[in-house]
């Protein structure tokens, strides 16, 4: 099995800034990508940001300029740097890896169980 455990939400007022980290464990041969999504009350979960083995990064037009995904591949974890907090940021927010649990088996999606960012006006 593989596990994902979020940490770092919070509450802060506008304009400042949060890091959510997320730890991947288990049995892990490699991870293909991370990302991060989240859920607003009452709306569907969306991509935030997503970033590959290689470093490959993906965002959200919404979080653009604001937001930074980085990895470290030899600890298994994946960062969310947020600044500039806007009170529609508000959300859960679930870590997501595309893992190879072994070099013989297929691919797995795994989803943290979320962690609450809450910014304020």
């Amino acid at each position: 099995q593989v596990h994902l455990v979020e940490s770092g939400g919070g509450l802060v007022q506008a304009g400042g800034s949060l890091r959510l980290s997320c730890a991947a464990s288990g049995s892990i041969f490699s991870i293909k990508a991370m990302g991060w999504y989240r859920q607003a009350p009452g709306k569907q979960r969306e991509l935030v940001a997503t970033i590959t083995s290689g470093g490959s990064t993906n965002y959200a037009d919404s979080v653009k300029g604001r937001f930074t995904t980085t990895r470290d591949n030899a600890k298994n974890t994946v960062y969310l740097q947020m600044n500039s907090l806007k009170p529609e940021d508000t959300a859960v927010y679930y870590c997501n890896a595309v893992v190879l649990p072994s070099m013989s088996s297929g691919v797995l999606e795994v989803w943290g169980r979320g962690t609450l960012v809450t910014v304020s006006s």
